[in-house]
Order: structure tokens, then C-alpha cells, then sequence
């Protein structure tokens, strides 16, 4: 049963097939008839050539002589015809198809006393006469190549041998990522010698084989189609340039606190494609390196002191200069505070109901944490600003109650509300410095420092390279 379906669709298939080759055939002599009977009697090529007035006599059987002997010389047009009558040439005969008939019309036309050309050439569509000039060509082809194979062998040995050369120069990384400043640069090295051999070895070959020219058409093509490729990829490209250029110029090392362009977290690595950072909440954040290379980098682990600021604000009608004193005073106390430079405070601005005033101090970050730090700089000096009875001032609401006399409610005199009293100073409370936790919080680099023993993946920055 399978051998009968099998059999079956073998039959439908070629039974296609005849169908496909009967029409394509039937098309084509229908095409070449329509041109056999456009070219028949009236289709005649007039040469650019002045007609002449007197004509020799012999002229006529000159050039039918010479079109003869050019058309047997022609194995495709050795079955053409020619009469000539007065310069008209009439062109009889059969060739095999309507690229040899344009050839014989051509000669005729070129020939000098040709006054016009009659074309009555049959086109036999002979598949005889069209496929022996391909198998001819393809025989001659084959003896040439056969001719010259030792001279492609020793082309092809040079391109090998020069090839195989550079590989096995690109091949010796280690010498290559010794002179280079990073592995990603020496891997590029390796690939370039790489490329270049194969280059040499096909310029060698070609130049052998005396093909030069088939080059200079490849390279102009290659040149248009890498253009418009480099259009294409033009981000790609562009990307891939500035990892070179960040892995040379190092901007910043592993495990830096850095923010580039707005984006801030600890670095974990420099790839090929993009910088690896771990945002302060844990998460892994790439950005391509086309925008670290063009974009703004602020690095915080570069200086270990990092100045904090804050600002708090007391009543308009306290002394803001012995606020400020008071706020100095406890921030000298704090000992996670760098007493070089020393902190300072200054009035930052008049309100309308309080003045503010920033206070600013330095730490070190190699052993504090900025934001700990800061958080306990504020809680003592407001603290402080309390106990000693200033008033750190609060929202102030105006209420207007609708009503009559003009929208005013009367209020008697004995239910006048009384102005706010000043708080009476409190006895100053001791800070205890040992007590407040401005530790480094070493999660997130923590989780850094696994997610960079793990090895990998690669890494372009260095360790002993200077930053720039």
C-alpha cells in the first residue's frame, strides 16, 4: 500500500513537472515567432553610412564574399545565408537562437557599402544547437583549469601558509595581553593579526593567479556593503568602540561608589557590551558603555571625606548666631565627625516665620556611613536646639470664618486666645557618641564581592592600571 502511494506521488510530481516544461516551451515559441514575424520583411537596420549615388559594379559580390567568410568562421552563425542586391543585404539561413541572429544582423551592419539589412533568418530553438556552445564552453573551462592546476595549487599553498602563519602569531595570547593593558585589548590584537593574514595570504594568492583586478571589483562591493552595514549597526559599533576606550582609560575600579548619568550604585564589572552596576537596593543595572563614555561620572570612593550638609530651621524672633554656636558645639562633640576640616554652619535664608539655617560637616567614608552619619548629625543638633529653648518653627495656618459685620465673627475680650510662650531652656542632655551605629553598611558590597568571585564572566577593569 505505501509502495502504491509512494508510486503515486512520484507520478503526480512528474506529471507536474511535464506540465511546467510544456509551457515554458510553448511560451517560448510563441515569443520566437512573434519576434521571427516582427523581424520579417519590414524590420530592416539602417547603418549611420552616406548612401552612395554611383555604385561599383563588383561591390555587391564583395561584400557577400566577405560576410560569407566571416559567418563560416562562426560555428553559431556558419548556417546563415547572404545575398546582397544594390548594398541591401539579405540575411537567410538558420541559427540556433536570437542572440546569434542579433550577432550575424550586427556584422552585416558594420561592414562598410552595407546600405540596409533585410533580417529573413529562421530561429531554430534547437536544443542541440543551444546546448552544445554551453558544453563546449564548460569543456574548454575545465582543460584550462586542468592546464593551470599546479599554479592554483601553489596559490592556494600561499594563501594557507601565509594564513596559517598569522594564526598561529594571533594564537599566542599571552604575549599579546603581556604588551596589551587589558585582556579585552590583547584579544582584539589576536583577532586583528588574524584577519590581516588572511587578507595577505588572499592579496598573495590572487597576485599568483594574476586576478588582481577580480579583487578591486570585491573590495568597491565589500566597500558599499560595509557602508551600508555601518549605518546599520552605527550604535553597535559605536558601543564597541567606547569599551575599548573605557577599558584604556579605566574611569573607575571595582566596587566604586559611583552615579552615572543619574543612575547610581556600586560597581561590579566592565564587560564588552556594558558597565555592571548594584544599585543601593540590590539590583543589577546595565548601562551601555556608549553612555558611561559620554556621560557624567561623579565618584564618591575616590576621596575617602565626603561632606554632609542639612539644614533646620528656628523661630523668627530667637538668635540665630547662638543657634548656630549651639549646633557647632555638639557637632565638634560627635567623634565620627573629621575635626579637619572642621564643620560649619551659616544662615541659609530669612522666611517669613523662621530662619534656616545649614549646618555642614565631613567624614570619613572608609570607616562611616555617610547616611547614618548624617542621620545622627541632625537628631543631636536638634536636639540640642530644644533643650536650649529654641523654637524650631511650625506650619502657620491663616482661617478666615465667613459670617456678617463684614465676614468677622465678635470675640470677646476674655476669650482672646494667648500668645505662645517661649519653652523654657531644659538642662543640656549628655550625647553619647559610643552609642550611635555610623558603621559602613557593607551589604550591597558585600553582595558585590560575591557577584565578583565568581569569575565567569569577563572583566576589563584593572587593579593596577591608573584611573584617569
Amino acid at each position: 500500500m505505501a509502495a502504491k502511494f509512494m508510486a503515486l506521488v512520484f507520478y503526480r510530481q512528474v506529471k507536474a513537472a511535464a506540465g511546467m516544461i510544456g509551457l515554458f516551451v510553448c511560451l517560448s515559441a510563441f515569443f520566437a515567432v512573434s519576434a521571427q514575424g516582427q523581424t520579417d520583411g519590414n524590420n530592416a537596420k539602417e547603418p549611420a553610412a552616406v548612401i552612395e549615388t554611383e555604385r561599383d559594379v563588383g561591390a555587391d559580390r564583395s561584400i557577400t564574399a566577405r560576410l560569407q567568410a566571416i559567418y563560416s568562421e562562426i560555428d553559431a552563425l556558419s548556417g546563415v545565408r547572404v545575398r546582397v542586391n544594390e548594398g541591401v543585404v539579405s540575411l537567410s539561413g538558420a541559427v540556433a537562437n536570437e542572440g546569434a541572429a542579433k550577432r550575424a544582423i550586427e556584422l552585416a551592419t558594420r561592414l562598410q557599402g552595407a546600405v540596409a539589412v533585410e533580417d529573413r533568418i529562421d530561429r531554430t530553438l534547437s536544443v542541440e544547437d543551444n546546448l552544445d556552445p554551453f558544453f563546449e564552453k564548460t569543456e574548454n573551462t575545465v582543460d584550462a583549469i586542468m592546464r593551470a592546476w599546479p599554479l592554483y595549487a601553489i596559490a592556494a599553498l600561499a594563501f594557507i601558509g601565509v594564513s596559517l602563519t598569522a594564526h598561529l602569531i594571533a594564537s599566542a595570547r599571552g604575549v599579546w595581553r603581556f604588551f596589551a593593558p587589558n585582556p579585552f585589548i590583547g584579544d582584539l590584537i589576536s583577532q586583528s593579526i588574524r584577519f590581516l593574514g588572511i587578507l595577505a595570504g588572499l592579496l598573495l594568492a590572487l597576485s599568483i593567479l594574476d586576478a588582481m583586478a577580480l579583487f578591486g571589483a570585491a573590495a568597491g562591493s565589500a566597500g558599499l556593503i560595509g557602508l551600508a552595514v555601518g549605518f546599520a549597526v552605527k550604535d553597535t559599533i559605536e558601543n564597541y568602540v567606547a569599551s575599548i576606550m573605557l577599558s584604556v582609560r579605566q574611569p573607575f575600579r571595582a566596587d566604586d561608589h559611583v552615579v552615572i548619568n543619574d543612575m547610581e550604585g556600586i560597581v561590579v564589572r566592565l564587560t564588552s557590551r556594558a558597565t555592571i552596576l548594584m544599585t543601593l537596593d540590590g539590583n543589577h543595572l546595565r548601562i551601555p558603555n556608549s553612555e558611561v563614555f559620554k556621560g557624567i561620572i561623579l565618584n564618591y570612593t575616590r576621596n575617602p571625606q565626603r561632606r554632609m550638609t542639612f539644614n533646620l530651621g528656628v523661630d523668627a524672633d530667637d538668635d540665630p548666631i547662638e543657634a548656630i554656636s549651639a549646633g557647632l558645639d555638639t557637632m565638634n562633640d560627635l567623634g565620627f565627625l573629621l575635626d579637619d576640616p572642621k564643620p560649619i554652619a551659616f544662615i541659609e535664608e530669612v522666611g517669613d516665620s523662621n530662619i534656616v539655617i545649614t549646618f555642614a560637616a565631613w567624614i570619613d567614608q572608609t570607616k562611616t556611613d555617610f547616611l547614618k552619619a548624617r542621620s545622627a548629625a541632625i537628631n543631636a543638633v536638634k536636639t540640642v536646639l530644644e533643650d536650649q529653648g529654641f523654637t524650631l518653627p511650625e506650619p502657620i495656618y491663616r482661617l478666615r470664618l465667613e459670617g456678617g459685620n463684614g465676614g468677622l465673627l465678635p470675640v470677646p475680650e476674655a476669650q482672646h486666645l494667648p500668645t505662645t510662650q517661649p519653652k523654657a531652656p531644659k538642662g543640656p542632655r549628655p550625647i553619647d557618641t559610643d552609642q550611635i551605629d555610623v558603621a559602613q553598611d557593607d551589604d550591597v558590597r558585600r553582595q558585590v564581592a560575591e557577584e565578583r568571585a565568581r569569575g565567569d564572566q569577563e572583566d576589563l577593569l584593572s587593579d593596577v592600571r591608573p584611573i584617569e
